[in-house]
């Protein structure tokens, strides 16, 4: 279980290669070695995300897992499960998508809506009945400050990542008395290899920076968190603008 200072013996990364989720693993890591499960497709990246985290002293294994093929996703999460409870899970696997194709191409669109939305929502279910039946847990789930308002330029992604924005942020309430806790993050652009040749946005992140916040917010329960925090405010605005400027602005 997570001790009295937040740190958590066990750790489990669905989407096992994401800079953001290896960050915060180390940053859990520093304090003390843990037990970490990485589910991800079985790739050179996969083994390398591995053995990097192995370096801190921790005990790290790999689970197959494909955002794509809900029908092997129940034995991912009893695999990941195997060893004992888990005090932290995040869910971090996603795309970004080609926003023209993704409104011109059925077979783009179900993709993105696929990997963003359909994986993360039904794993969701199976972690809530998991973490209920034990008793205690943190639900992490990595969002976007797209998912608060559709754009121009991202709104395929930002549709995905609004619908599963809303279910974890619906876990927060549905969990609440059971001992889970659930976070919605919303990370700014990250220098990350999901951003890698797109130009950075204003108060851009790094995958550090993020894991801070993330660890942060485990800490001291919290439900949602931006990062960087003025994010928040950022969008309260732009959530308001009315329509005829919203369209107007150059993003």
């Amino acid at each position: 279980m997570i001790d009295a200072v937040g740190n958590p013996q066990s750790l489990l990364v669905l989407g096992g290669t994401s800079d953001i989720a290896l960050a915060t693993a180390e940053k859990y890591a520093a304090q003390r070695p843990l037990r970490i499960v990485l589910a991800a497709r079985p790739s050179e990246r996969l083994d390398a995300a591995a053995e990097r985290l192995r370096r801190t002293g921790s005990t790290v294994t790999t689970v197959p897992f494909d955002a794509r093929k809900p029908e092997t996703h129940g034995e991912v999460i009893e695999k990941a499960f195997a060893e004992g409870d888990v005090d932290v899970t995040l869910v971090a696997f996603g795309i970004q998508g080609d926003n023209e194709q993704g409104w011109t191409d059925v077979e783009a669109a179900r993709e993105v809506a696929e990997v963003n939305y359909v994986a993360p929502m039904t794993l969701g279910v199976r972690l809530a009945e998991r973490l209920r039946k034990q008793g205690h847990g943190r639900l992490v789930a990595i969002s976007s400050p797209a998912a608060e308002r559709a754009r121009r330029s991202n709104f395929v992604y930002g549709s995905s990542k609004a619908g599963m924005d809303a279910f974890y942020t619906g876990l927060t309430y549905a969990l609440a008395d059971s001992g889970v806790k659930v976070t919605v993050v919303r990370p700014n652009f990250v220098h990350t290899k999901l951003t890698q040749g797109m130009k950075p946005a204003p108060m851009a992140q790094t995958p550090e920076q993020v894991a801070e916040v993330i660890v942060d917010a485990v800490r001291r329960g919290k439900e949602q968190v931006w990062a960087p925090a003025q994010m928040r405010w950022v969008m309260m605005v732009l959530r308001h603008l009315p329509r005829v400027i919203f369209r107007r602005l150059p993003f």
